[in-house]
């Protein structure tokens, strides 16, 4: 099995993973919104509260999980998340109540495990001088999933709201049956770590961040990358209700537009911007767009502006890639899936903060500032620009891993 092949199941299945989760987006805030009684500043922090348990389940089983793929392998983590995340959005389809549906949100936050197992099966497969590129298929494979599926989700949340939850359980179990066919082993038995209960929790997977200086401090510009990132889960759907007033369909299409240019940015841009600027330029570049276009979300006056920032904000994309290549050259190869469980970990934290920070901002500021939000949102990302700049000088190109662990242990 070549890379190349393996590359193509990988994108595959994380474009199905995807397209299940981009066709919910419409649709679940307006639910809690009618739960709500159509109160939106309510809604704003009720659906902080599913975005929150959400990412407090991603924190304390992504390390578990990424050390399940270290010693058993990629395959079985990926296949296991993709069952339950089906059999998820089978019951939230039929929860009658706010508090099963927040149930709903509690067991996805566990199984939604295969964007990290992802990562460490392309860190598997590809040499380190191509992993910007490789990762950037996973933000290609993102911005397919979310051309399709916000559009798909609004148009079918047109007809019938609880209509995308069954589709999104087809697409998911879809992903399933496919990886179980096609999809192959990338981390063979002879480097496989041993299990380690002191290494699955967050605290002991967080631990392998310190390892390094600038390991150390690329997390740190992730974790800050990723807690702006919330804002436009969080409120982006309220907000476009609110101040332009979109429906379920404007807003699908209107995030497909997002998707579509994301996919340009990953599948077309990254490979050279990595290859001309470098990966420590490529990152600041995508840091100041992301920025800016945040900017124009938040001071935006009519839909129209809103719609002009997007093709910049798609520029952040490079952001992701950059990263992820910087980091996985510090780490040995038996250590990948714990990298990515204590990113993911990381991550769940900024996602367990991110929602009440930027729902609670919305809601009380909805009256003066609708914007505000994203405004903060772009604050944070010239924040993580100004310490990229300094943690990432010297890193492009080198490499320097931890002494790998004997598997054996």
């Amino acid at each position: 099995m070549t890379s190349r092949r393996a590359l193509a199941f990988i994108f595959c299945t994380v474009s199905l993973d995807v397209l299940a989760l981009g066709i919910m987006i419409p649709v679940l805030p307006s639910i809690v919104l009618a739960f709500m009684g159509g109160d939106t500043a309510e809604a704003a922090n009720v659906f902080g509260a599913f975005a929150a348990v959400w990412a407090l389940m991603q924190f304390i089983c992504s390390p578990f999980l990424g050390m399940l793929s270290d010693r058993f392998g990629r395959r079985p983590v990926i296949l296991v998340s993709c069952l339950g995340m089906g059999l998820d959005y089978i019951f939230m389809a039929l929860a009658p109540s706010l508090a099963l549906l927040f149930v709903g949100r509690i067991i996805s936050g566990i199984t939604a495990a295969t964007i990290g197992t992802a990562l460490a099966y392309i860190a598997d497969v590809t040499r380190p001088e191509e992993r910007a590129r490789s990762f950037g298929l996973i933000g290609m494979a993102f911005g397919l999933g979310f051309v399709l599926g916000p559009a798909i989700g609004g148009l079918l949340g047109g007809v019938e709201p609880r209509l995308p939850f069954w589709v999104s359980a087809a697409a998911s179990l879809l992903n399933a049956a496919f990886g179980w066919f096609v999809l192959p082993e990338s981390l063979p038995p002879e480097r496989r770590m041993a299990f380690a209960w002191s290494r699955a929790n967050p605290v002991g997977a967080l631990r392998l961040l310190l390892s390094h200086r600038q390991l150390i401090g690329l997390a740190a510009v992730d974790f800050i990358v990723n807690l702006a990132h919330q804002v436009l889960p969080a409120v982006a759907v309220l907000y476009a209700g609110y101040r332009y007033g979109w429906d379920e369909t404007a807003v699908g299409l209107a995030l497909a537009l997002v998707g579509l240019c994301s996919a340009v940015v990953q599948g077309l841009v990254i490979g050279p911007a990595v290859a001309r600027l470098g990966t420590r330029w490529a990152l600041l570049a995508g840091l100041l767009c992301g920025a800016l276009g945040m900017t124009i979300y938040g001071l935006a006056p009519t839909g129209a502006w809103f719609l002009l920032g997007v093709p910049i904000m798609a520029l952040w994309g490079v952001v992701g890639p950059a990263i992820q290549d910087l980091m996985t050259r510090r780490v040995g190869e038996s250590e990948q899936g714990q990298l990515q469980g204590a990113n993911s970990a990381a991550r769940s934290i900024a996602a367990l903060l991110g929602p009440p920070l930027f729902t609670m901002t919305f809601a009380h500021l909805i009256g003066w500032l609708p914007g505000a939000a994203f405004l903060l949102a772009a604050a944070l990302l010239v924040m993580a620009a100004g310490l990229a700049w300094r943690i990432a000088a010297g890193a492009d190109g080198s490499t320097t891993t931890s002494p790998a662990a004997d598997p054996r242990q």
